[in-house]
């Protein structure tokens, strides 16, 4: 089959590779119709090629047709359409049962001391072929799909998998006050759902980003915007009595703008050896926390800052006393997929579109463009906000 896979930082390419076959009686085979880059696969673009392998196939937001099934699958028959979850989770263990999917003790990645195996992302997360490509092997399958029906189109869909409710998730760890506002630090897909779900429960959100069509297209759905800048911080107090958001959601992560020191890092330890780099990544501070203390500024005394953004240092510095002095709550982590699922299957089904799925895509294209395509949306040309592929089209 092709599947786009890494090659060296900042090289991907879409190859023959062998087709999945079915290992485990509770796996099913999967052939992709629609799969998203996500902002979390310019990561493993830029800077996490220590923990990856020439080879690796790429993708975490996939769904299609199941076309195989194990014997022990149940749940699942030929020609089921389904979502798939870039959790890999089995449903039944403690953190299961408690709605924490992405800790599930049935596969976490114990080697690396990481939470739930994730599809398409690093050995840190278990190193599992991920989906953009034309069939996708899904282990624990009873568990880990979505299913669909067959009458509306993929892009109604496909955001199931993980963005959508990673940014659902991040809306309920902001708890924002009834009545209260919401802002968001940075307007890539994440933060673009995060804003209209802001908007869609009822808040006033204002967010925050330095791409013009991104925030054009916030705006279309309620959302104030600003533009980045070093007074944004003042400018949210400004337009909050003088006090700071109630709740702030850092949908950007550990490669924000800003922080050229750390930028330096990041580029030296991609000249390490893979051991080295990933001791270095592993243990030291190299994410860019701008948006995260910009968060922490504009962030109203006793209010809460939500993290969806990714980060991977374990010695970030942070400005512990503003923490405790501002006694602000922070809630974060890897998305639980199916805690939400109940939540939004029904909203992304109403023929009114309340959180505009269908209005998020830039940049429909086949597999063959995908490593033209993450170059585009690493340097957030031509528009490009969200890529959808579409193994199999010419």
């Amino acid at each position: 089959m092709r599947a786009l896979t890494w090659q060296a930082k900042r090289s991907v390419s879409v190859e023959n590779v062998p087709d999945p076959v079915i290992e485990q009686p509770t796996d099913a085979i999967v052939k992709i119709t629609s799969s998203a880059i996500c902002g979390s696969d310019l990561h493993l673009y830029e800077l996490l090629g220590p923990f990856l392998d020439a080879g690796d196939v790429l993708g975490h937001e996939p769904m299609g047709i199941v076309v195989e099934v194990g014997s022990a699958v149940t749940e699942l028959a030929v020609g089921d359409r389904v979502v798939v979850p870039f959790t890999i989770s089995c449903g039944r263990c403690v953190m299961c049962r408690r709605g924490l999917q992405s800790q599930c003790e049935t596969t976490q990645v114990t080697a690396y001391g990481s939470g739930a195996a994730l599809f398409g992302y690093t050995k840190l997360y278990g190193q599992v072929p991920g989906g953009q490509a034309e069939y996708l092997r899904v282990p624990l399958a009873d568990y880990n799909h979505i299913k669909v029906g067959s009458s509306l189109p993929d892009e109604r869909y496909l955001y199931l998998s993980d963005i959508l409710p990673t940014a659902w998730q991040g809306f309920e760890y902001a708890a924002v006050p009834d009545g209260g506002t919401l802002a968001v630090m940075g307007l890539g897909p994440v933060g673009q759902f995060a804003a209209r779900i802001g908007v869609h429960r009822g808040v006033r959100v204002i967010a925050v980003d330095p791409v013009p069509e991104r925030r054009a297209l916030a705006e279309r759905h309620g959302v104030e915007t600003l533009d980045l800048s070093d007074s944004v911080a003042d400018e949210i107090r400004d337009a909050t009595e003088g006090r700071g958001a109630d709740s702030v959601i850092d949908a950007v992560g550990m490669e924000a703008h800003g922080n050229a020191g750390v930028e330096l890092l990041q580029k030296a330890v991609g000249l390490l050896p893979d051991p080295l780099a990933r001791g270095m990544l592993d243990r030291a501070g190299v994410d860019r926390l701008s948006a995260l203390h910009a968060s922490i500024d504009a962030v109203r005394r006793g209010g809460t800052i939500s993290l969806s953004g990714v980060y991977a240092g374990d010695a970030d510095i942070m400005p512990m006393k503003t923490l405790f002095d501002k006694q602000l709550s922070m809630r974060m982590g890897q998305c639980n997929v199916k805690r939400w699922t109940r939540d939004l299957l029904p909203l992304v089904e109403d023929p009114s579109d309340p959180l505009g799925v269908m209005d998020l895509a830039t940049h429909h294209a086949p597999l063959e463009d995908a490593p033209g395509l993450y170059e585009t949306f690493q340097r957030k040309e031509d528009g490009c906000i969200k890529v959808v592929l579409h193994p199999g089209s010419d």
